[in-house]
């Protein structure tokens, strides 16, 4: 999908159209008075001056997406807000919405599913599609249904999305980001030489900044030239598993099939500070964003039916040093009650004596509601239910 989030905002928001967005952040005081001084006027009525820009801001949020005429300014993804704002103060700045996000999200998959059925999500914003069996789907070269799908989603949605099309998921994806926004690229065999060889090694889903910086201390820095390496020489200097998968690459080779089903194996929430706590200063307002995660992990377990059996947490501190912990419980659960008590087992055996940036919860081990190891779990829940076990767990029983 075309810069989904930001264009997901712009449904709601169209007068915004053409200008520079940034979506980033959670919500702030500068969003709900806008909504509230407007009370019941539609959001598209709002005049643009209206809107809080990003200059000005100070904070840790990053950037989730950005209009394209955002990026005009190179304003990106993943980008931090403070240094957005000095590269474009001009952008006007909304958090995500993320209940819509979610809802077009299942909105486009279905579509897609109703004309090619073998679909594999790529996350909240992509998919695979295997058109191989599908009626017409080789129809100039996938050309045609790939306008059908972009088609069908803009009637449905008001989004647009870019395609490639390609014998293998890695060239597919790579062919995706040719011709965007509301593109069509085509790849074929033939085509590597020409058109994936001159493009530089981070191109490649899952070359990373680190390998990246590898490859170049030994003069590689295009696919082509990866290309031309002996497979020997990749395999010394990224162990024999990476070194193979970076030859077969940068050859265009990519053997894996789209997998329409597969099971998480886990989940988790996590959350930045909008400044640095403290564990004992800062107890209060830690216990409820801590609590909070575990709540919504236990939301998330149930809405997609699983139960887990490890719970873990994560800490960054002021230093970006990371810490994490994890426990296995006696039984499978899916209940706030048991996520909260487990993590905070765990947070006993983390140092806390520094400041925190962030913390995040992880539910692990997972199985499916239902099956015979679920019904035990559920029985021990019940007992623990009739126990009077709360989501107020008390200071005395964890740290924060």
């Amino acid at each position: 999908m075309d810069a989904f989030f930001a264009s997901v905002a712009l449904l709601r928001f169209p007068q915004l159209k053409g200008l520079p967005v940034v979506i980033g952040g959670g919500k702030r005081q500068a969003d709900l008075d806008l909504l509230e001084a407007h009370g019941e006027r539609e959001p598209r009525f709002i005049p643009i001056a209206n809107f809080p820009l990003l200059e000005g801001y100070v904070g840790r949020g990053v950037i989730t997406t950005a209009s394209y005429a955002a990026r005009q300014f190179g304003v990106g993804s993943a980008m931090g807000l403070m240094k957005a704002a000095k590269l474009c103060p001009q952008a006007i700045l909304l958090p995500v919405d993320f209940e819509e996000v979610r809802h077009y999200s299942r909105l486009f998959k279905r579509i897609i599913r109703d004309i090619a059925p073998e679909v594999q999500e790529g996350g909240v914003d992509e998919v695979y599609i295997d058109f191989t069996e599908v009626a017409g789907g080789q129809r100039e070269g996938g050309r045609v249904l790939a306008r059908l799908i972009q088609k069908a989603i803009q009637e449905a949605t008001g989004l647009t999305c870019s395609i490639g099309v390609a014998p293998n998921k890695l060239l597919a994806k790579m062919a995706s980001e040719f011709n965007k926004p509301n593109g069509i690229s085509i790849i074929h065999t033939a085509d590597l030489q020409d058109l994936i060889w001159p493009l530089p090694c981070r191109k490649v889903n899952g070359i990373g900044p680190k390998a990246d910086e590898k490859l170049a201390a030994i003069g590689v820095k295009t696919i082509g030239e990866l290309a031309a390496q002996a497979p020997t020489l990749l395999i010394e200097k990224f162990g024999k598993a990476t070194g193979a998968w970076l030859h077969a690459v940068a050859w265009g080779r990519d053997d894996r099939p789209v997998v329409t089903h597969s099971e998480p194996v886990s989940m988790s929430r996590e959350t930045t500070f909008s400044r640095d706590l403290h564990a004992v200063r800062d107890k209060a307002e830690l216990g409820e964003i801590f609590t909070t995660l575990c709540q919504r992990i236990a939301q998330d377990l149930q809405n997609k039916g699983y139960q887990a059996k490890t719970i873990g947490i994560k800490l960054r501190y002021d230093d970006f040093k990371i810490a994490t912990r994890d426990l296995t419980l006696d039984a499978y659960t899916c209940e706030a009650v048991a996520i909260r008590r487990a993590a905070g087992q765990c947070l006993k055996r983390v140092p806390l004596e520094q400041r925190l940036r962030l913390i995040g919860v992880r539910a692990g081990s997972l199985i499916k509601l239902g099956s015979e190891l679920a019904a035990v779990s559920n029985g021990d829940q019940a007992s623990a239910a009739e126990q009077g076990l709360g989501l107020n767990l008390g200071i005395s029983d964890q740290l924060f």
